[in-house]
């Protein structure tokens, strides 16, 4: 009688939109009125000591408008660039997209690491809160992530970026939008892409979750697939993971991902003892950005 009523519950709950992977694979709970980025005060997954501050001088916000095809109509995004602008059109750019949760202050640490990859402002950094996050208009969508990124990527084009000098970071959920538009380029083509803790796909996030033999429609309408859609990236890829990550596993969504590239370079870096999120603290900043720089510069 016990395993009948846990199966009816189960059903229920995947009857119910609580298991839908659509509506709670964005993390919008924390409700901002401001960006505060050091002055942030919530949960991080790490804090960078003084040595990391960036001046506010080579901080740069943006409002950028993001077209929505099916809806026809524009929303105004925000994002930071941190770097010399001047040299936008004759220097490399990180483009960070990130995950799931919150909005970019809980990520600011980590985009104060990038801006030190390969020295202190060595290259730029751009990020964004995709529609919903933040301050950032709109509901979040997957098609949404895909316009929202690429409005960033067409500024930096008009700023005078080219396909060579761009770099593509994906972390978790945003690993989908540095994938999709690595494969499927749309103002730039990215020259390298790096992934951090990358999911496989919408169906292997509901099975995991639910560890039910159930199709994957029951949870999600979600057509995220990274791990076909690495299939077309041709750029370098290097790739991390935390082994010990509980949200993302690295044997069901991270080396799948990794196995199915077959683009002109690959590397991996398996992080022992990290969970999700982890990666960076864990490794050690110095080891994270000296093979992040290597990588970026490899001929």
């Amino acid at each position: 009688m016990k395993k009948i009523h846990f199966l009816y519950l189960a059903f229920s709950l995947i009857l119910s939109s609580c298991l839908r992977l659509d509506s709670n694979l964005y993390n919008l709970s924390d409700k901002i009125s401001e960006y505060k980025r050091d002055g942030f005060t919530g949960t991080q997954d790490f804090r960078l000591d003084a040595s990391y501050d960036i001046p506010d001088s080579l901080v740069l916000p943006l409002t950028l408008k993001s077209h929505s095809v099916k809806e026809n109509r524009d929303y105004s995004i925000r994002a930071f660039f941190i770097g010399h602008r001047a040299r936008i059109a004759t220097d490399t750019v990180i483009v960070y997209c990130h995950g799931n949760k919150w909005h970019m202050d809980f990520y600011w640490q980590r985009a104060k690491l990038l801006a030190h990859v390969g020295g202190k402002n060595r290259y730029g950094v751009l990020y964004m809160d995709y529609r919903g996050y933040g301050l950032s208009e709109g509901t979040p969508s997957e098609e949404g992530l895909y316009e929202d990124v690429d409005a960033c990527l067409n500024w930096l084009k008009q700023e005078g970026l080219n396909n060579e000098r761009l770099i593509m970071y994906g972390f978790s959920m945003g690993t989908s939008a540095a994938t999709e538009l690595s494969s499927k380029p749309r103002s730039l083509t990215p020259h390298k892409l790096i992934l951090e803790a990358p999911f496989a796909s919408a169906a292997v996030m509901a099975a995991d979750g639910a560890g039910l033999d159930m199709p994957s429609s029951f949870f999600t309408n979600l057509k995220i697939d990274n791990a076909e859609e690495i299939k077309q990236v041709k750029q370098p890829l290097l790739w991390m993971h935390g082994v010990n990550d509980l949200f993302l596993g690295i044997k069901t969504h991270g080396e799948v991902v990794f196995k199915n590239h077959t683009g002109s370079y690959k590397e991996a870096h398996r992080i022992d003892g990290a969970d999700h999120g982890e990666v960076p603290a864990t490794w050690g900043f110095r080891n994270y950005t000296e093979t992040l720089s290597t990588f970026i510069t490899k001929p």
